[in-house]
């Protein structure tokens, strides 16, 4: 099905703005698949007879070790055979196993489901990308890929609601439901309007030797495996409070209607932070605002891992100083990125797979192991994102030979 998907003609050519929303949509599918059934966990818990609640935390996890897992090979095979039948094949898969978790019988069943859903989104977070790029470059790609990350940060935001809203009519399962004909939404859309972007003569055979010869030099060079492994340790954090979400307003605060509204007020630090790091970042540079925002992450944590200790938490409390931290994340997250990037010249594919691979897997694993710590208090939460703060500075120190904040110039060869 999906190679004949891939060889229907595309009618005319896309406009900004369509294109500019396809590919927005691309990068909302994995968003969506994680927030908006956060809501949905006691339920799913109650109904497939899970035996305790952190247990429910695998509905989360399992899909990003997927997630994670398929990134090293989706970038190599749409550089060999093109990006559209790569796309149409990912979003088969996760339509497919969407399929399962809404008929999943059993935990395990679901579990497995949400393994293959991460497997098939995979293909959008390297695809997106690499369309973009494909199609526009300079400052045009930078305003497609402005417009479609403001979409994306809307995501998280609105997610838990939707979520909440399909409970309000129907089963939990009308969720992986309403995810499976999102992703039907997204074939027929590119089947019909997106073009394959990447040349004939673009296109690369897949050598093992090209591809190991790149994989060692993303993971031997210093700056790319500092900020990589800085990011993973945040990334941790994220999942770890992802994780624990839910239970943290059902158990701690008894406030478990309040739970999409809370939610949004905290995802949406991260989507300001985005648009202050847009504006600021060209005047102050990427390691003045990130290297900030760090050390506010690691103190702003500290403060709330003692008022949870000190026993004097409450909702409000955790709402403002989460929000904050989830600021301070905002103004890290793309610039680490950008940064473990530097030096990675003609290999940046391979690159961000593996970096997205490293910081997808470990950063789950890590937030998985910080949930699974969860007593009915926020201490488990908050501590943990103090001591990856600190994790993260200290692969930072390691990245910068121990200068923070310092500004940096390429050399000519790493520049290229």
């Amino acid at each position: 099905m999906s190679s004949f998907l891939a060889s229907a003609p595309a009618k005319k050519e896309l406009g900004f703005v369509e294109f500019v929303c396809l590919i927005a949509l691309m990068m909302a599918l994995n968003a969506l698949a994680i927030d908006s059934m956060l809501p949905a966990l006691p339920h799913i818990g109650a109904d497939l007879n899970v035996a305790t609640d952190n247990d429910r935390q695998w509905v989360v996890t399992a899909y990003l070790l997927g997630f994670g897992g398929a990134q090293l090979f989706y970038g190599p095979l749409a550089d060999r055979f093109g990006r559209k039948p790569v796309l149409l094949f990912g979003v088969g898969v996760y339509v497919v196993f969407s399929l399962l978790a809404t008929l999943a019988p059993t935990f395990d069943t679901l579990i497995l489901a949400r393994i293959g859903q991460g497997l098939g989104s995979a293909c959008t977070r390297v695809l997106a990308v690499s369309i973009v790029r494909d199609r526009y470059e300079g400052r045009t790609m930078a305003r497609v890929m402005s417009f479609s990350f403001l979409v994306f940060l809307g995501v998280p935001i609105l997610a838990p609601s939707l979520g909440q809203l399909i409970m309000l009519v129907g089963p939990w399962r009308w969720i992986f439901a309403g995810l499976g004909l999102i992703g039907v939404a997204l074939i027929v859309w590119a089947t019909l309007r997106l073009p394959e972007t990447l040349k004939p003569e673009d296109r690369l055979p897949i050598q093992f030797k090209r591809l190991t010869a790149a994989y060692k030099i993303a993971l031997t060079d210093r700056t790319a495996v500092g900020y990589t492994l800085a990011m993973t340790a945040i990334t941790g954090a994220l999942f770890g409070f992802i994780n624990s979400s839910q239970q943290i307003f059902a158990d701690v605060f008894q406030a478990e209607a309040a739970f999409p509204a809370i939610f949004a007020l905290i995802a949406g630090g991260i989507a300001v932070a985005s648009i202050v790091n847009a504006r600021l970042v060209v005047k102050l540079g990427s390691r003045k605002i990130s290297h900030t925002a760090l050390i506010g992450f690691t103190a702003i944590s500290a403060v709330h891992a003692g008022v949870a200790i000190s026993g004097h938490e409450s909702i409000w409390t955790f709402a403002v100083l989460q929000t904050l931290t989830m600021f301070c994340f905002g103004l890290i997250a793309g610039n680490f990125g950008a940064m473990a990037m530097e030096t990675m010249g003609k290999i940046a594919g391979t690159a961000a797979s593996i970096q997205g691979f490293i910081s997808t897997i470990v950063g789950s694993l890590l937030g998985f192991a910080v949930g699974q710590q969860f007593n009915g208090t926020t201490i488990p939460m908050s501590v943990g994102f103090t001591v990856f703060g600190l994790i993260a500075l200290g692969w930072v120190l390691f990245a910068e030979r121990g200068r923070l904040f310092r500004s940096h110039h390429l050399p000519p060869a790493a520049a290229a």
